[in-house]
């Protein structure tokens, strides 16, 4: 098989590799930023005391880091040259997401009375 244009086989083959996990990445960073959302409103029915304010707080960053990872995701899709590289850098910013996520889950658990 002769790979596209002057691109190495290798190359090729990192960029189609690349492309399928940033294509599972974007469409699930974008329904982790609606998780975030749906948390945060539902946290608004109860008593709004500094424990809430703090997890408000940490689910909005979270927000915005899912947001990150979608955008890189994205533009890794997009890029022609440097698409594998922030593709990774997507992937890494995606599982810190679900970190801030898993720490906010643990927050609210305790926080609950």
């Amino acid at each position: 098989m002769k790979p596209p244009g002057n691109l190495p086989l290798v190359v090729v083959q990192e960029r189609a590799a690349a492309n399928s996990l940033s294509a599972h990445i974007l469409p699930t960073s974008a329904t982790m930023i609606g998780v975030c959302m749906t948390v945060m409103s539902i946290g608004h029915l109860g008593p709004r005391d500094d424990m809430r304010l703090l997890i408000d707080r940490l689910l909005a960053i979270d927000a915005l880091v899912f947001l990150a990872s979608a955008l890189l995701s994205f533009i890794s899709m997009r890029s022609r040259r440097s698409g594998v590289r922030l593709e990774a850098w997507g992937e890494m910013v995606f599982i810190a997401g679900l970190g801030l996520l898993a720490l906010g889950a643990v927050t609210l658990a305790f926080a609950l009375r």
